[in-house]
């Protein structure tokens, strides 16, 4: 690779690709350009555990090392891809030989606001909402996907009081079909989440020491906390007449180089790349996956004549009351799966006469097994036998052999 390379996010993906050419030998110029001014750090934790301060991707001194230039606190708002320069928020132009662009996701805009209601996707507001979770009272988490499944968790280990609303009435099972999500319910009512489904919100009321939630059949909810978890939309509104295909965030081959422009690639949550057969690609909002497509591009800009496609299974998890969920390959919500149980954990496959799909709830050698399947052409069968066999039990050393004191001659 020649020339120089900008990175449009400097997300996971984002930083993965820098990495991965300088460990690669590209001496070339390399710019990360970032929304945010913070240090670029781990998103996925924002939402998990207690919102703690999350792991930090690069420091500023690393980047030095690297020889790579941060420029934070800056926003593309333009690509002109026929003259290869982005344009900044700060006025300033940018050229570029090759660009990453690895924006990500943003939060869909609430149509609620005031005092006490957050929205979550950046640092800044983890660390809001977790300044106003650690005095307690009472959380209302509208949405019901990962993220507000997850916070309700956080919330809930916390001491707060949380009430989950959602206008559907098994969200999970948009991702995991119905079974499967009956399941993940059943861990909220456990932890005491209160759950109202298939009720919207008509409005929030913000009172004097409270908020009130009210939901399309006159119900109200009394709150000091609200949580918007409403999905999120790509960030591809600045891209709008780049020649970029912006379907369902950018559009990419299977080696992610956008679709409408040469020597623009994309890479993590933004990014559909398309399957191996050349059929159009679904986006996968995944941590392993944005990394593998880092390491992808980053080999086909290092040797372009020998271009790299992902070959990992697509994975999604999500951490929910101490569980761990994890979404494998291609699951059809809509079908019903095959399910195998051990108490407290399960596993569902997808597929006929070969694994297509799975989701694991707690049951990481069954998860591991079914990713295995997956990406070998397991048949199903022999899948569920894997998981469904009794382990061995461990082998045990016999017991080494003590010295003892050598016995006395028995007096007569």
């Amino acid at each position: 690779m020649t020339g120089d390379l900008v990175i449009v996010g400097a997300s996971v993906a984002g930083v993965a690709v820098a990495r991965t050419l300088r460990s690669g030998g590209f001496t070339g110029r390399i710019r990360l350009i970032d929304r945010e001014a913070e240090e670029p750090y781990d998103k996925p934790p924002l939402s998990k555990g207690r919102l703690a301060e999350p792991v930090r991707l690069l420091t500023r001194p690393e980047a030095e090392r690297l020889g790579l230039q941060l420029l934070l606190g800056v926003e593309a708002t333009g690509l002109d891809t026929a003259s290869r320069r982005l344009a900044l928020s700060d006025g300033s132009r940018c050229g570029y030989g090759a660009l990453v662009i690895a924006t990500g996701v943003r939060a869909r805009p609430s149509p609620w606001t005031g005092p006490g209601v957050h929205t979550l996707r950046t640092l800044a507001d983890a660390r809001g909402l977790h300044a106003a979770l650690a005095r307690g009272g009472d959380l209302v988490v509208i949405g019901a996907g990962f993220i507000g499944s997850e916070v309700a968790g956080t919330a809930t280990a916390l001491g707060c009081r949380v009430t989950l609303v959602d206008p559907l009435p098994n969200p999970p099972a948009r991702v995991v079909g119905r079974s499967v999500g009956d399941r993940i319910l059943a861990w909220h009512e456990e932890a005491g989440v209160s759950l109202r489904l298939g009720r919207g919100v008509r409005a929030l009321d913000h009172r004097t020491d409270r908020i009130e939630v009210r939901l399309d059949d006159g119900e109200v909810l009394r709150a000091d906390h609200v949580l918007v978890g409403i999905g999120a939309e790509t960030d591809v509104k600045w891209l709008a007449g780049s020649g970029l295909h912006l379907e369902d965030g950018i559009a990419c081959d299977r080696y992610g180089r956008a679709l409408g422009a040469e020597r623009v690639f994309a890479a993590g949550d933004v990014a559909a790349w398309a399957t191996a057969d050349g059929a159009a690609g679904r986006r996968v909002e995944h941590w392993a996956s944005a990394q593998e497509q880092a390491r992808c591009i980053a080999a086909t800009l290092l040797d372009p004549a020998d271009p790299r496609a992902p070959g990992e299974v697509p994975m999604v998890w999500s951490d929910q009351h101490g569980r761990t969920i994890q979404v494998l390959g291609a699951v059809d919500p809509d079908v019903e799966p095959r399910i195998v149980e051990d108490e407290d954990r399960l596993l569902a496959l997808w597929g006929g006469g070969r694994v297509a799909g799975a989701v694991s709830l707690g049951w990481p050698r069954a998860s591991l097994a079914a990713r295995r399947a997956i990406a070998g052409g397991t048949p199903l069968a022999a899948v569920l036998d894997a998981v469904t066999r009794p382990r061995p039990a461990p082998r045990r050393e016999p017991a080494p052999l003590k010295e003892t004191a050598p016995l006395k001659e028995a007096t007569r």
